[in-house]
């Protein structure tokens, strides 16, 4: 299935930059007509992703965060964020909530969180190599049927 429209962006990992991923895949989604609990589910899973890159895929420093949207026919918006940084060991393990490398004031659920709002999510990563999640989320809210 090709997407009918996207979007690329690259974004460095910084706190400042999260709010604008959200807003901008949000935008970027509202062609599909979303209600508005299906634009907020996609804003959190955007903020959810973006927050893991800049604090567990560079930990010591700034790097790039590559964010693709892909509209489709059907209906359905798949935002793919992907990073270069150390990767995940173990992704079973890490998608566990409450599971946290970091302790402290982090709770762990960012991927349960994902999960929650979106209707498919999948990572892949390689240690030393990056990660990549991809989600998706069909639009139900349309009126027109059309993309």
């Amino acid at each position: 299935m090709k997407a009918i429209n996207q979007m690329k962006m690259t974004l460095e990992s910084r706190s400042v930059n999260e709010s604008f991923a959200r807003v901008a895949v949000s935008a970027f989604a509202a062609q599909h007509d979303p209600t508005v609990e299906e634009i907020s589910d996609i804003k959190t899973a955007v903020s959810e992703a973006v927050t893991n890159c800049i604090v567990h895929a560079y930990p010591e420093t700034v790097g790039d965060i590559y964010i693709w949207v892909g509209l489709y026919e059907n209906g359905m918006v798949r935002v793919r964020i992907k990073d270069k940084g150390c990767g995940i060991i173990n992704i079973k393990q890490a998608m566990e909530p409450l599971f946290t490398t970091l302790g402290g004031e982090r709770a762990g659920l960012g991927f349960a969180v994902m999960e929650s709002f979106m209707d498919k999510v999948r990572v892949r990563s390689t240690p030393g190599k990056g990660t990549t999640v991809t989600m998706d989320k069909l639009i139900k809210g349309r009126c027109d049927g059309q993309g």
